[in-house]
């Protein structure tokens, strides 16, 4: 598993779930390499408290989301776990929302975030991949969603990014298959945005992230807003929040900061304001 330089480390859910940070980059990593890094509730749980520490870490300006071991990003949920927490609809439900809180939270979340994506990418990895603003993955990479084969109801967030990001049709054919396809389909039909050589994935994910990191942290924030509510339908968008943070880039000192640095031919040095 590839190492960034000079980090700091967390763990959460009994080292399951990993954490770094290092010259504005965090990392996220799912640490279950003996299960293909399944999630289990305390793994949902742990991954909510990384990215609430970083969400929070004011030195961090993306988030990178990847699993340990090369052979999976996330194979899905741990079905060992199924009995005591899935058994029925009500458990079901139970372990829904538990999970589903975490899910919000990346849903919502106010930094670019990138999944970084070597190997199995299944069921609820699946779900964590789409609501990343990036997806990179390494070539052979398999994605798929087996819930047909488990008699299993996606939900419908999952089933409603899946859609925006490959269409209804594909959709289709994906959730009443339970198929997996391969990261040169999932990159034909939309699925993930860059794939690269297995031995290439981490350098590049990483030269992307830090080139992120560089840039006006407001102008960022005002890209992913308004990309959010160009995605809402157009009752539901919210045109006050998109005029209010254009507001704030051009009265900031970042907007100055970039005109000086561009005036005297330097890299600028963002600040956030």
């Amino acid at each position: 598993m590839p190492e960034i330089s000079d980090t700091t480390e967390t763990s959460y859910a009994d080292g399951k779930i990993l954490q770094h940070t290092a010259d504005g980059v965090g990392v996220i990593t799912f640490n279950n390499p003996d299960k293909r890094n399944a999630m289990s509730l305390e793994m949902w749980e742990g991954f909510g408290e990384a990215l609430t520490a970083l969400r929070d870490d004011d030195a961090v300006r993306v988030v990178i989301l990847r699993g340990a071991g090369g052979k999976a990003f996330v194979s899905g949920a741990d079905i060992s776990q199924f009995e005591k927490t899935r058994h029925n609809a009500a458990a079901s439900e139970e372990y829904g929302k538990r999970s589903a809180a975490q899910r919000a939270l990346l849903a919502a979340y106010p930094k670019p975030t990138i999944a970084c994506i070597d190997g199995f990418c299944l069921g609820g990895g699946m779900q964590v991949a789409m609501l990343a603003d990036i997806r990179l993955a390494a070539q052979g990479s398999q994605f798929g969603i087996p819930a047909a084969r488990l008699g299993i109801a996606y939900g419908y967030d999952g089933l409603k990014h899946l859609v925006s990001l490959v269409g209804p049709s594909w959709a289709r054919l994906l959730m009443y298959t339970g198929m997996r396809i391969d990261s040169a389909e999932a990159l034909r039909i939309g699925l993930v945005e860059r794939v690269f050589p297995v031995d290439q994935l981490w350098g590049e994910t990483m030269t992307i992230a830090e080139t992120i990191s560089q840039n006006a942290p407001l102008a960022i924030k005002a890209a992913k807003l308004t990309i959010a509510q160009v995605l809402k339908d157009e009752s539901g968008r919210d045109m006050d929040a998109i005029k209010a943070i254009g507001t704030a880039c051009m009265d900031s000192a970042d907007f100055r900061e970039g005109r000086q640095a561009f005036m005297e031919k330097r890299k600028p040095l963002f600040q956030g304001r």
